[in-house]
């Protein structure tokens, strides 16, 4: 997957149909589905792995309960059977594990399918393959967007530098897609966006902020991956900034339940003090949750006992949540910073782990958790890009807000009880998905913010910047809110925002016309439509 530059003279500039600037899931999901309709894609990536939280930022993914069967796009459920289907055909899986429809690899409780990053990075490689061997797909991983050339309300052309060999190139097509994790194309495309937070005077949302604070958002993490080897000691050397981490306290709102290293942590539905469980050789434990398994990524029960392999934990928990800073419209040099800083947070985490950490026994310290570098693909053992669950988001022709999808904001709207209320119906839906609002602590000192949202549709009119026509998001960058971003930042939604905009390049690239046109145009937007459920896109909940 390496970039391959061509001859000099013409090797700085590419054209296709479509450019895609940040190989994210939903980056991903948008190339797949334009190079369906057969378009000619150019598609960028900051890191050496494509696939966005779910690979680079080593994520599995975080879904509703029914996605087995409804609630996300066929193109979705066929990421999730090759993952399986991968394991069956490369893992020594038991009998039982490579005969299980609903095989979950991890069998981690946040997630029915918690699986190694570097599996879906495989399938996402794989299922792109044919589009780079017939040249219709251009893939350049490690290029950063530098600069765009802006006329009016069109993007002209996008300006890449080669992080390994420190070369630009322009990138120009019709259309362009923001499949960044952080929305960086909108402030070098002059796209009109928000950050950080609303006011409840601007969007009377019940769980909005009083005043509004661009600077206040969710917090990032760096997520690592252990195993734990019985009677051996793996403990890293102490991290520079172990002091400060260990003694660290939140400056929350609500206060947090004590130092961020403990096994207790503030209940986001609660707010009250939780106690979390460990226990890394089996099942047992003494909390709400035994973090072990949470987001375990491999469990050793799933597969051949004499093949060696062993359970492995994603760690992306309360404690390694980072606040202190944002990696939002801030210099280069302060972004690495903060990276710096949570990386050491990281590392914290796991040496306290590791050396003082509270045992079930009574002892103290785990030194048989064995940090796997070779799990994220990285030397330092953490994640090649941060977990980002806030990015900047586009002023879009439609907003969701929280009495669009919210529960109790839902159900106070229309003076309906909470159990008889659903969400708004869109007449311009390009998609679905289910979450509650969950808003990790932020930046500015909110502590948890978590409550129900109902089973939701994605509208095309928060996929639509008010001025620029012909850039589109694909990520967490679509017309959202600070609080309704808390349900439609997940896997499954992400995917569904980029197979939108993918098909909808393709469809103004056959039809000639313009995204707004197809909003607005009954022809346009009925025929649409009819493709995207011809795709196997969901537009709306089963009643």
């Amino acid at each position: 997957m390496n970039a391959v530059w061509g001859q000099e003279s013409k090797a700085r500039e590419l054209q296709a149909d479509l450019v895609i600037i940040g190989a994210s899931l939903g980056g991903c999901s948008a190339a797949l589905a334009a190079l369906r309709q057969g378009l000619k894609v150019i598609l960028t990536e900051e890191t050496d792995w494509i696939g966005g939280q779910l690979t680079s930022q080593g994520v599995p993914p975080d879904e509703h309960a029914a996605i087995e069967t409804h609630g996300a796009n066929r193109s979705y459920r066929e990421l999730r059977t090759r993952i399986r289907d991968y394991y069956r055909r490369h893992f020594p899986l038991t009998a039982s594990s490579y005969e299980d429809a609903h095989l979950n690899p991890g069998l981690g409780s946040v997630s029915r399918l918690c699986h190694e990053p570097r599996v879906a990075l495989a399938v996402l490689t794989d299922w792109m393959a044919p589009y780079l061997s017939s040249g219709q797909l251009t893939l350049l991983i490690e290029h950063e967007p530098t600069h765009a050339d802006v006329v009016g309300d069109r993007v002209q052309s996008v300006t890449v530098r080669s992080r390994r060999l420190d070369r630009e190139r322009s990138l120009q097509a019709p259309l362009v897609i923001d499949g960044t994790e952080l929305g960086d194309l909108l402030p070098l495309t002059k796209t009109d966006y928000v950050t950080g937070s609303e006011g409840k005077a601007q969007t009377q949302e019940l769980h909005a902020t009083d005043e509004a604070d661009p600077n206040n958002e969710q917090a990032f993490t760096m997520c690592f991956a252990i195993d734990h080897v019985a009677g051996e000691s793996h403990v890293i050397e102490r991290p520079r900034a172990y002091t400060f981490w260990r003694d660290h306290v939140p400056a929350l709102t609500p206060a947090w339940s004590g130092k961020l290293l403990d096994w207790h942590y503030t209940h986001p539905r609660s707010g009250q003090r939780k106690k979390l469980g460990f226990n890394p050789p089996g099942t047992k434990h003494d909390g709400v949750v035994n973090l072990w398994t949470y987001r375990r990524i491999s469990a050793a029960t799933r597969f051949q006992p004499e093949r060696g392999h062993g359970d492995i934990s994603l760690v992306n928990w309360p404690q390694n949540d980072y606040m202190l800073g944002s990696l939002i419209d801030v210099s280069k040099e302060i972004k690495q910073a903060h990276i710096d800083a949570s990386k050491q947070l990281s590392l914290s985490l796991l040496y306290w782990m590791q050396t003082e950490a509270p045992r079930m026994d009574g002892g103290h310290g785990f030194p048989g958790l064995r940090l796997r570098p070779d799990i994220m693909g990285t030397e330092d053992g953490l994640a090649k890009y941060p977990y980002v669950r806030e990015s900047r988001r586009i002023q879009a022709e439609l907003t969701i807000l929280e009495s669009h999808c919210g529960t109790e904001n839902r159900a106070q709207l229309l003076g309906l009880p909470e159990d008889q209320v659903s969400a708004m119906h869109y007449g311009d839906s390009v998609g679905v998905g289910s979450y509650p609002i969950d808003l990790h602590p932020s930046t500015a000192g909110d502590n948890y913010i978590d409550f129900p949202a109902l089973p939701f549709e994605l509208p095309l009119g928060a996929l639509l910047p008010k001025r620029v026509e012909n850039l589109l998001p694909a990520c967490k960058n679509i017309g959202t809110t600070h609080v309704t971003n808390g349900c439609y930042r997940l896997h499954p939604v992400e995917w569904g925002i980029g197979e939108a905009v993918g098909n909808l390049a393709a469809y103004c690239h056959q039809q000639k016309t313009s995204p707004r046109a197809v909003r607005h145009q009954a022809k346009h937007w009925n025929a649409f439509q009819d493709r995207l459920h011809a795709e196997g896109v969901e537009t709306q909940w089963p009643s």
